[in-house]
């Protein structure tokens, strides 16, 4: 009974000291005992059986007991010791809690008191410096209240908080009004040197104004502007005057003289006053930017005025000289004044590469020649965006029309220049070399578009475009009514003639004329100029749709000017099939009306079989040699005079009156 309570207790005991094994096996890292009672493998039956091997050594059994227990209160002294131990570690831990308070507490006290000392000191620098602003203001030491009034101004940020107590909000007050009256100031100082009206004054900046720029950095932009403003309009008023429109020298033909004088007035402004502005300014971009904007408005006025003395020449001549002074300001500045972002740093070239100095014209507007080239050329490298492209150029958009219709006339003149040397030198020659090449005049055509295209681009992507596109598709059709179409030939007959429509209802058993070596070449090489205008139509919507404003690309359409071609490219084939299906009709007509009912022998070949094989022999090598560059098109010829031919044939076969009896049975035995 006993030894069965004993197992209970100690199972008990298992389950309450269960311990994992990692934490066991740190414990017996700290705490390394050979004591069994320490083992976690503790069994308290064999510890028991330890003690007493024997019933003789229960005789001792009292002094084990003895031993136990006072391990037992052994243990508990400690447990109790620990216990007491953590107890007084909470009562430490609140009083260190309490000391840490107290120095928080501290640390606000500093925190404040640093606060409120910061506060002070900017206190007195903002009513030292207040004082101090305004009597430099009115002895206009402007060097000194630039640095002064930053200060000022961002010491009066941190009071902004306080504004509520009225001695903060009376500093303010006056801070503000010190700014307004050195913003009048300094706009009086300016008038005063720069008068609205009358000359400039005599020699160089002083150091008053110099300093003034740099205080009015720190006022409101309106007075920075008003003086930029007031100067470049000072600047400027010699060249309205110059420049009038009822003066000789304003109209195109004396367009250079604009451009002149304003490098001359940008030199002279860098020498005298380019010190006075600051460097971020850009005061010489300004100036120049102003200078475009009043020129653009100036031509413009006096072109609508003179809009009927404006040629194509002096159109062009202006545009040139006006574009080489547009990419003579992306040389010298960035272009940063045109847009309201943030300015970018402007290298200022030395007075040694100063574009201004530089008095070389840019290329001119050549005439259009005619060269031989193709539209599909190399791209050539990016050329970086010039930011004052069009800013005085754009008043000549409106004119443009002169330059249209100046290429209307040109293209007319070019085409019936076409039809007069075809007619003058007549078709190609009929040898393997040359016939069926491309016709040279449709090259020279393309590349006379391609320089349009190029010129027009140049002075403007918008709506000119387009007019140019319509001149272009006008001539493409012209040329191929009147070079391709119109010179296909007819064959002759003694009615006069056979075209087309004639051949399609011819009658059976007349006699036909062929077409000549001479005209199967001729209609060959339309057939190729045709292929290749077609291909070239197509590179030429695809460069116009590159050069012309976006929005304005879904109106570049040349799909009705492909088609043209198309056509002609259909109709050539055409008469290549119908000159020689008609050729082999004879032959046909004659096997029709062969009496077959009196045939007795049977030959090697029949003379109309001759004939059809006569006639192919002639005219499919032909052809093909000058259909080698198109073969496709060759192709489709085969294909189409057998569609034609064998339905045809076959038609005729039906018509044949039956053979003798004699004769079906030598074919029989053959």
């Amino acid at each position: 009974m006993m030894e069965e309570e004993e197992l209970e207790f100690v199972e008990e005991l298992e389950a309450v000291l269960q311990l994992t094994p990692e934490v066991q096996l740190a414990i017996e890292q700290v705490f390394p005992s050979q004591d069994p009672l320490d083992r976690a493998d503790f069994n308290a039956v064999e510890y028991i059986n330890a003690l007493f091997p024997t019933e003789q050594s229960l005789a001792n059994i009292d002094e084990v007991v003895n031993k136990i227990r006072l391990k037992i209160r052994r243990l508990d002294d400690n447990i109790r010791t620990v216990v007491r131990g953590q107890t007084n570690v909470g009562q430490d831990g609140r009083h260190v809690k309490e000391i840490t308070r107290d120095i928080k507490q501290l640390d606000h006290a500093k925190r404040h008191l640093t606060t409120s000392i910061t506060t002070l000191n900017h206190l007195h620098m903002l009513a030292g410096g207040v004082d101090s602003l305004e009597a430099m203001t009115r002895r206009r030491q402007y060097g000194e209240v630039a640095n002064l009034l930053q200060g000022v101004v961002n010491v009066l940020e941190h009071f902004h908080k306080y504004m509520g107590i009225p001695q903060i909000r009376q500093l303010s007050e006056r801070v503000k009004a010190a700014q307004t009256e050195l913003g009048q100031q300094i706009l009086a100082d300016f008038e005063e040197a720069f008068p609205s009206q009358g000359t400039k004054r005599p020699g160089g900046p002083s150091n008053v104004l110099r300093d003034a720029c740099l205080v009015a950095n720190v006022l409101e932009p309106r007075i920075k502007q008003e003086i930029v403003k007031k100067f470049i309009k000072q600047h400027l008023s010699e060249y309205l005057v110059l420049f009038q429109e009822n003066q000789d020298v304003a109209w195109l033909d004396k367009i250079d003289r604009r451009y002149a004088w304003i490098k001359r007035q940008l030199l002279d402004y860098e020498e005298k006053y380019g010190r006075m502005f600051p460097h971020e300014w850009y005061m010489t971009e300004r100036i120049a930017v102003e200078f475009c904007h009043v020129t653009r408005v100036e031509l413009a006025k006096i072109m609508r005025t003179r809009a009927k003395e404006i040629e194509v020449k002096l159109l062009l001549f202006a545009i040139q000289r006006t574009t080489n002074f547009e990419g003579l300001l992306a040389k010298r500045f960035s272009g940063c004044t045109l847009s309201d972002g943030a300015p970018k740093k402007v290298e200022v070239p030395p007075p040694s590469t100063n574009p201004f100095l530089e008095d070389e014209p840019g290329p001119e507007m050549e005439e259009l020649t005619m060269d031989k080239g193709d539209l599909d050329q190399p791209k050539k490298p990016k050329v970086p965006e010039n930011p004052f492209h069009g800013i005085i150029s754009k008043c000549f958009e409106p004119h443009l029309y002169v330059y249209i219709e100046s290429q209307d006339k040109n293209l007319g003149e070019l085409i019936e220049r076409f039809v007069a040397d075809f007619k003058a030198q007549g078709p190609p020659k009929p040898n393997t070399d040359e016939g069926g090449a491309v016709l040279p005049s449709c090259a020279d055509l393309f590349v006379y578009y391609k320089k349009c295209m190029v010129q027009c681009s140049q002075l403007s992507t918008g709506e000119p475009m387009i007019a140019l596109t319509t001149i272009f598709q006008k001539y493409l059709r012209e040329y191929a009514w009147k070079i391709l179409s119109g010179n296909l030939p007819k064959t002759t007959s003694t009615s006069g003639g056979l075209t087309i429509s004639s051949l399609l209802k011819e009658k059976e058993g007349s006699e036909v004329a062929k077409f000549t070596l001479e005209e199967l070449c001729l209609i060959c090489s339309i057939l190729s100029t045709a292929e290749y205008c077609l291909a070239t139509t197509q590179q030429l919507e695809e460069k116009l749709k590159e050069k012309v404003d976006a929005s304005l690309i879904e109106r570049i359409n040349l799909t009705g000017e492909m088609d043209t071609f198309s056509t002609v490219i259909s109709n050539s084939i055409q008469l290549l099939v119908q000159d020689l299906d008609a050729a082999c009709d004879p032959a046909l007509t004659a096997m029709s009306k062969m009496q077959w009912q009196n045939v007795e022998h049977v030959g090697d070949q029949s003379p109309y079989v001759t004939s059809v094989i006569l006639h192919i022999k002639q005219n499919v090598p032909i052809i093909r040699d000058n259909l080698a560059s198109t073969r496709k098109y060759f192709t489709q010829f085969c294909i189409k005079f057998a569609n034609s031919f064998i339905p045809k044939f076959i038609n005729h076969l039906f018509k044949c009156k039956p053979i003798s009896m004699v004769g079906a049975e030598q074919v029989r035995k053959t």
